[in-house]
């Protein structure tokens, strides 16, 4: 799954960012416990990425609800 940039986030539908959102979390939620369990994760840095999508993502979610 490839990281959003700002751009394609922006070009989103709410529908679909939500849905990104949804997905990033469980991802993010299943590395969590991978990482919990077993002690290793498969790319470490993925998780870094991922929260830092989902930050984004609730960024313009909340610049959209100001409009």
């Amino acid at each position: 799954m490839a990281i959003l940039r700002i751009k394609e986030i922006r070009g989103m539908t709410p529908a679909e960012r939500e849905k990104k959102l949804e997905e990033l979390t469980a991802e993010l939620t299943r590395m969590r416990a991978l990482r919990t369990g077993a002690g290793t994760v498969e790319s470490p840095g993925r998780i870094k990425q991922i929260r830092k999508t989902i930050a984004r993502i609730l960024t313009v979610n909340g610049e959209q609800s100001k409009k």
